[in-house]
């Protein structure tokens, strides 16, 4: 039997594709451009199109939905074209073809800055939603598409695992990690607070490691069950060894310089008001959050996940780390 993993040329598909290659399963990607996908048989389409799910899904006993609209410019409904009813479509395939459906979610589904303020590991699978801004519309529409699942596996005939990440790093990035590289290897990077918390970071192998094990698990039809998973292996690094676990691996020395808190506040909120002033249909509202993600720590339980997938995280930070920069 397959496995059909979306978005199979992004960060956490080729990661998932690398996880199932790795135990010899027979592994189909959902690919928006026509080319070759190691290490699994390529199908070119999009989310959105029915006809693609038909040619995708015969003989398939899971589906990993990782494909979304994530930081590009794009207006709303974009968004919720794709992230919504891709999602839709996706669970639909599931449910005819009886596959167990994996769902690539997000930590934003629970509101970006609240999560902040609950403080370490407080934020559980039944942390309550909270609101999110109008203009986040990946946040916005990575809710709606996990109420899709829910409901739809609510329903009866298939079950359903929602993998809730938060800044996910590793090769083939195209967000968190060039820009982390291109900033240490400038040999200046800013400290923001004292650096002694553990940042909300998580290795997409390991990510791809979670959704694996949650392909596995024991659920019934009609189960839907969400999943943070959010922190590499023990030991976990502070805020100041991660980045200089960076500068290691890339074997440059790097100059650490000290911004105030209230310093870094003040710097984002000039930032946020400037890009929605420029771009409203870009402004995602992620000021308090990105202030939250620097200097506290990581709110996010993974009890959950490694109880009930019997699952732990395969790599540690270090070791991370350098298969990442290994990979630019």
């Amino acid at each position: 039997m397959t496995v059909l993993v979306t978005g199979g040329s992004g960060l956490i598909g080729s990661h998932v594709i690398e996880a199932l290659r790795a135990r010899s399963e027979a592994v189909r990607a959902l690919v928006r451009e026509r080319g070759a996908v190691e290490g699994a048989e390529a199908v070119t389409g999009d989310v959105t199109d029915p006809a693609v799910w038909r040619r995708a899904t015969p003989g398939v006993r899971g589906i990993v939905h990782a494909a979304a609209l994530v930081a590009q410019r794009a207006p709303y409904a974009e968004f919720e074209r794709v992230n919504v009813g891709g999602t839709r479509l996706a669970i639909a395939a599931a449910r005819a073809a009886g596959a167990r459906f994996v769902h690539v979610s997000s930590v934003a589904v629970y509101g970006r800055t609240a999560a902040y303020t609950a403080g370490a590991n407080a934020v559980t699978e039944d942390f309550p939603f909270h609101p999110i801004p109008e203009h986040d519309f990946y946040a916005r529409t990575k809710r709606m598409a996990e109420a899709v699942v829910r409901d739809e596996a609510g329903r009866g005939g298939v079950d359903a695992v929602a993998i809730r990440p938060n800044v996910v790093y590793g090769e083939r990035d195209r967000l968190f990690t060039p820009r982390l590289i291109r900033a240490v290897r400038r040999g200046v990077v800013p400290r923001v607070g004292p650096g002694t918390n553990h940042l909300s970071c998580v290795y997409a192998g390991n990510v791809a490691s979670a959704i694996v094990a949650a392909l596995d698990a024991p659920l019934s039809a009609g189960d839907f069950r969400a999943y943070n998973v959010t922190a590499d292996a023990p030991p976990l690094p502070t805020q100041r060894e991660f980045i200089a676990a960076f500068a290691d691996a890339l074997g440059v020395r790097m100059l650490r310089v000290p911004v105030p808190v209230f310093l870094a506040r003040a710097g984002v909120r000039v930032w946020t008001r400037w890009l929605r002033w420029r771009d409203p249909a870009r402004y995602a509202g992620l000021g308090g959050a990105a202030v939250g993600f620097l200097i506290g720590e990581n709110p996010y339980s993974m009890v959950r996940a490694q109880r009930e997938l019997r699952w732990t995280p395969p790599f540690n930070a270090r070791a991370a780390i350098r298969r990442s920069v290994a990979g630019f």
